[in-house]
């Protein structure tokens, strides 16, 4: 495994761990966190207990961990949030940060409590703000939800793009749509929940600049567009 940290936009990093496809055939896969840095830092994403070595060593090359606030994820699975206990550890300061299904179903199961916004409250973190998006099953977990840090226009969409590879590359323009629905077609990840069309367009209307992506490259352009157009297809 090879883990890498790259900023994908103002004071965002993209932490990549890459797995090749000897491992995961036959094209590899990746597993990305993001790290908001601001007056009180974001780790969106923790990757699984065996991950926590390498991003905290990640984490390392842009601040102290210790100065880690908030940590968010999507919804509950080993690679979204499998090592929140290691870093509520290593970073005394910091607290769980979700939606109030998550904290409801989820909460007993880290050493700190939730912090809970609400579907679009919005939470200062010094010269930045982030905001929670409520999106039930989209593409699946009850929980599920995104942020979107408002300043750079930035959604950080979870599984929503999943792409196959590697993600070598941290940010791109290119087609990052047919390869995450190809993927979806063959794993059929989706719950195919009947409000998926009006998630998406809540999220559309927000007009994100840049898509972080927990699997693949994080993507920049049209982001309203791209969102639509998965619509299309859900």
């Amino acid at each position: 495994m090879n883990t890498n940290i790259h900023e994908i936009a103002d004071g965002i990093y993209r932490i990549n761990t890459s797995l090749p496809p000897a491992i995961a055939p036959p094209n590899g896969f990746s597993f990305n966190q993001y790290l908001i840095v601001d007056d009180e830092p974001v780790l969106f994403h923790t990757g699984s207990r065996r991950l926590f070595p390498s991003v905290v060593e990640a984490i390392g090359k842009v601040m102290p961990i210790e100065r880690l606030r908030h940590i968010a994820f999507s919804h509950y699975e080993q690679d979204e949030c499998g090592s929140l206990n290691s870093f509520l550890s290593a970073a005394p300061r910091s607290a769980p940060l979700g939606g109030a299904i998550g904290a409801m179903i989820n909460g007993d199961g880290f050493d700190r409590p939730l912090r809970v916004l609400n579907d679009g409250q919005s939470l200062p973190i010094g010269k930045r703000k982030v905001r929670w998006l409520d999106a039930p099953h989209l593409p699946h977990g009850w929980e599920c939800g995104y942020l979107f840090e408002e300043t750079t226009k930035t959604l950080f969409c979870g599984d929503l793009f999943t792409q196959p590879g590697t993600g070598d590359i941290p940010l791109t323009d290119k087609d990052i749509l047919e390869p995450s629905l190809a993927m979806a077609k063959q794993l059929d990840y989706w719950a195919h929940a009947r409000d998926s069309g009006a998630l998406l367009e809540k999220l559309a209307a927000l007009s994100p600049r840049t898509l972080a992506c927990m699997h693949g490259s994080a993507w920049q352009g049209d982001g309203a567009g791209l969102l639509r157009q998965l619509s299309r297809h859900v």
